[in-house]
């Protein structure tokens, strides 16, 4: 693997095939702590299916899919403990459901200005998602099945999904690119969000196909996860989480030698 050369943290060169290397990894990370893995993920199952629930309460169910979209760009800030589990594994220990919940360099000041950035792209992204719908109907569909009625059955749902998928997709992928590595980076208490985010952008450039493999696999199973009723985040965002520590791990070699406060 080849690195870069620069100021900032150098970064690796990887090929197709380490985003399989990574999933693999991840999934033999969980079987070695599955309590405090499962634990983790029913916690986020029990949010997002609350979430879920006040929607339809509302009446604004419609816009579970632009909650699950949404989902996608923020969940990487919401894996700390499960990066802090991947550290732990690597290093021989085993980490327990307190270690996983409790993660102090998740509360600091540099990490809510990458949780700020987030917020914004997902602000611009819920926007994005109005002003398509808006343009695409002038009927106001109040349940789920009527709007699910209308993406599939009504040539104007068909051009909404496809104006949505695209500009959804492109929003996503910038806010997969300033957090995939950053936010595993921030695990260490000593990083600086401006050089992790930079960091993060890197890596997209230096390795564009091999992180967007990456990207495909997150949103497959993220989705397989949402599609069994929330359930299946239980293993799958924990194997997802592990898996992006033992990315950030391959990408930036210098990690290896953080001194992480936790």
């Amino acid at each position: 693997m080849e690195q870069a050369t620069t100021g900032l943290p150098d970064v690796n060169t990887i090929g197709l095939a380490a985003p399989f290397r990574w999933l693999a990894g991840g999934w033999a990370d969980f079987r070695k702590a599955p309590g405090p893995c499962l634990v983790y993920g029913a916690i986020l199952v029990a949010a997002s299916v609350g979430i879920a629930l006040a929607l339809y309460h509302l009446g604004a169910i419609r816009w579970l899919f632009v909650v699950a979209a949404g989902f996608m760009l923020v969940a990487p800030m919401l894996a700390m403990g499960l990066y802090r589990a991947g550290r732990m594994l690597e290093q021989g220990e085993r980490p327990s459901v307190g270690d996983v919940l409790f993660v102090r360099s998740a509360f600091r000041t540099e990490l809510m200005y990458l949780g700020l950035a987030l917020f914004l792209v997902y602000s611009v992204w819920v926007e994005m998602a109005h002003l398509v719908y808006g343009l695409s109907t002038h009927k106001f569909h109040k349940t789920l099945p009527e709007f699910v009625h209308f993406m599939l059955a009504d040539p104007e749902g068909h051009n909404m999904v496809m104006t949505g998928t695209m500009i959804g997709g492109l929003i996503a992928f910038i806010a997969y690119s300033l957090v995939v590595v950053s936010a595993p980076m921030m695990l260490n208490t000593h990083a600086n969000v401006f050089v992790a985010t930079i960091t993060s952008v890197r890596t997209i450039f230096r390795n564009f196909l091999p992180m967007l493999v990456w990207a495909v696999i997150i949103v497959i199973m993220t989705v397989l996860g949402i599609a069994t009723g929330f359930l299946g985040l239980i293993v799958t965002f924990p194997v997802i989480g592990l898996a992006s520590w033992r990315a950030y791990r391959d990408l930036v070699p210098s990690s290896a030698g953080d001194v992480a406060a936790v």
